[in-house]
């Protein structure tokens, strides 16, 4: 059953990006970089996938628009922070799924790692759609924030486009057992890295103000 539902969802995703194109991976890629919990793992690898099988997408391709597509997003979300301001981001974010212990969180973040955090954000879950707020709201360079945003997209997209090579095929079979060992170690590697350099300043207390 499992493998059947795998090979259909891969079936109707292989369709959706055949017909939409780098625009749907572009949009994509937008939503996963603002709040909306659409992780990129379930985007690039598939595409990535495809482009291995068809020749539909080029690899250099996907990474682009995966990187542009990832700064889009981004940027709405350090344009909404700095135009509204931290009052009204802990005001009204709610309303945007951006709750104040998040913000507190992100805003410890990048006081501890400054300007290279924005760079290494975007290669870590949880604080990777969440940087642009405390960017936004202490004014920091956008041309700086967007040339990092953009770096460690494309790093992450590279990483995310090896994986849907190495994996796509078997993972479309539904022979999940066969990639089990590989996805395994990559899901540690991510865990420490998360638990490292995000963990301790997420879930510290909150900042006094």
């Amino acid at each position: 059953m499992l493998t059947t539902l795998i090979t259909q969802l891969s079936a109707w995703y292989d369709k959706s990006l055949d017909q939409g194109g780098y625009l749907l991976v572009t949009l994509l890629m937008a939503i996963e970089s603002s709040v909306f919990p659409l992780p990129s793992e379930l985007v690039i690898p598939p595409a990535a996938d495809l482009a291995h099988r068809t020749g539909r997408f080029s690899m250099a391709g996907l990474v682009l628009v995966g990187a542009l597509g990832s700064w889009i997003g981004a940027a709405l979300m350090y344009w909404f922070a700095r135009l509204a301001g931290r009052p009204l981001v802990l005001r009204y974010g709610k309303y945007v799924f951006i709750r104040a212990e998040q913000v507190a969180g992100a805003e410890r973040w990048a006081a501890h790692y400054g300007s290279m955090g924005i760079f290494v954000a975007r290669l870590l879950p949880v604080v990777r759609h969440l940087i642009g707020l405390p960017a936004g709201i202490v004014k920091m360079n956008f041309l700086r924030y967007s040339l990092y945003t953009l770096l460690g997209s494309a790093i992450w997209c590279s990483v995310l486009c090896w994986l849907g090579v190495k994996f796509g095929p078997v993972i479309r079979k539904g022979e999940m057992h066969q990639v089990g060992l590989g996805l395994g170690i990559f899901v540690l590697v991510l865990g420490v890295i998360y638990y490292l350099f995000v963990h301790r300043h997420m879930k510290a207390a909150k900042t006094p103000r």
